[in-house]
């Protein structure tokens, strides 16, 4: 064995080849724990637009719809809810992937490459899909509390203050963190399914590898209720604003997406809570609600009132989360094409405007909710069907965007890349179809 000299501060060791292998070896580990250790703070830096989106697409129109499939056909919708992760990931990645890059939100993107008229008509029907949407958040968040006789006024009303609170921080940073704990707070649903008790022998061979109903009307329907709700105008606005007022740049690129990934698993998980727990138990009693409130108090006499409980708070965090996030898509899409400042980092004083319309907003649909014999079913269900059809105009403009290599460069997207996103507009305006006719289309 060769001896070597090494000279390290004045002093002389006599070190091994062995022992200076060894060495090396210790400070190229050393060296890789650093770097994975660094690249992982970097990254729950950036996490946040992409999980908080996601999270808040398991909003209370999704969670009625799992509910009502668990409760209506047993496990079998699962594998669906598998099937659309990697949609959810492909659209929500390019918006990521835009707002990384250019540092610019998707009215900006729109208004800046197609003109003012392009963008205005963009953000006008987005309007509608969020102020539909809000009422149905707003409805969600008061059958959570009705599951144990909770006035509806109180808990609208404290639901319109917390909401306030959020966004007159000072700072998207906190609203952010805000947004992330309720975000958390919707994994409930996840033991909720646990004292459910289900069977995992049933999970697995009547619900993983079932034969698929699919004759059925209504199975059909409920497999384009899902599908419909899984990809939301406002979530495109939103992700791609977050990532902008977050501060994302193109270093950041790949781990947004990771982002996005990670968030498009955890909602279809808690899609699958939900279809589980609702199995377990009412599938099995034969008891079919077709609300919210309803799902939520037949869980109580079945699967104690604990199963009730998180179901509860569950229905609540996700719909306070998606109202958050489907209110500061409009805001922020509406300051991007009017061009006012529009941005949680400017003072009231600033962007008097921005802060205006997000109020604005969630009031009037507060106030809608607390209405006497509002519809409220009825409107869950025309809000996933006029989603289908405003989801191609969106998309698009995404498409478009996305592939644009003025806009993106090395990073735009390739043509199959965008003939998936292609295809998944033509579903959905398919899917949107299907939910508003009569179920004796067929």
């Amino acid at each position: 064995m060769n001896n070597r000299v090494i000279k390290d501060n004045g002093v002389k060791e006599n070190i091994t080849e062995k022992e200076g292998g060894g060495e090396r070896s210790r400070k190229r580990h050393r060296y890789r724990y650093k770097r994975i250790f660094y690249r992982t703070l970097h990254f729950f830096k950036v996490l946040g637009p992409g999980f908080i989106v996601m999270i808040a697409d398991m909003d209370a129109g999704s969670i009625t719809t799992a509910g009502v499939s668990g409760a209506n056909w047993g496990y079998k919708l699962i594998p669906l809810q598998i099937l659309l992760i990697p949609i959810l990931y492909l659209v929500q990645s390019m918006t990521s992937r835009l707002g990384c890059v250019t540092r610019k939100g998707h009215g900006e993107l729109i208004r800046e490459f197609y003109g003012e008229k392009w963008a205005m008509f963009a953000t006008i029907t987005l309007f509608l899909v969020v102020f539909s949407a809000l009422i149905t958040e707003f409805s969600g968040i008061a059958a959570s509390g009705e599951i144990f006789g909770i006035p509806k006024v109180y808990t609208v009303g404290i639901s319109f203050l917390i909401l306030l609170f959020v966004v007159f921080t000072g700072s998207y940073k906190k609203a952010e963190n805000i947004a992330l704990i309720f975000s958390l707070s919707g994994f409930v649903f996840i033991p909720a399914a646990i004292f459910a008790h289900p069977d995992i022998h049933e999970i697995i061979f009547n619900g993983l590898f079932a034969k698929q109903p699919l004759y059925n009307k209504d199975y059909i329907w409920l497999i384009a209720a899902n599908a419909g709700a899984v990809i939301m105008p406002w979530m495109i606005y939103y992700q791609q604003s977050a990532t902008v007022d977050k501060n994302l740049c193109k270093k950041d690129v790949k781990l947004a997406e990771t982002d996005t990934l990670i968030g498009s698993i955890a909602t279809q998980i808690l899609m699958i809570a939900v279809i589980v727990m609702t199995a377990a138990t009412l599938f099995k009693a034969g008891i079919k609600p077709s609300t919210a409130q309803a799902i939520g108090t037949s869980l109580i006499p079945l699967a104690g009132k604990y199963a009730g409980l998180l179901f509860a708070i569950g229905l609540y965090s996700s719909s306070l989360l998606a109202a958050f996030v489907v209110s500061m898509a409009f805001t922020w899409a509406a300051g991007e094409t009017w061009g006012y400042k529009h941005s949680l980092n400017h003072k009231f004083s600033e962007a008097k405007i921005f802060y205006f319309v997000y109020v604005a907003l969630i009031f009037i649909s507060a106030m809608l909710v607390l209405i006497p014999g509002l519809p409220l079913v009825t409107i869950m269900v025309d809000v996933e069907a006029f989603n289908g059809f405003i989801l191609p105009v969106v998309l698009g403009f995404l498409i478009a965007l996305a592939g644009n290599k003025k806009i993106l460069g090395d990073y735009a997207y390739s043509k199959p890349a965008l003939a998936g996103v292609g295809l998944i507009s033509v579903a959905m305006v398919i899917l949107g179809i299907i939910i508003v006719l009569p179920h004796n289309w067929l």
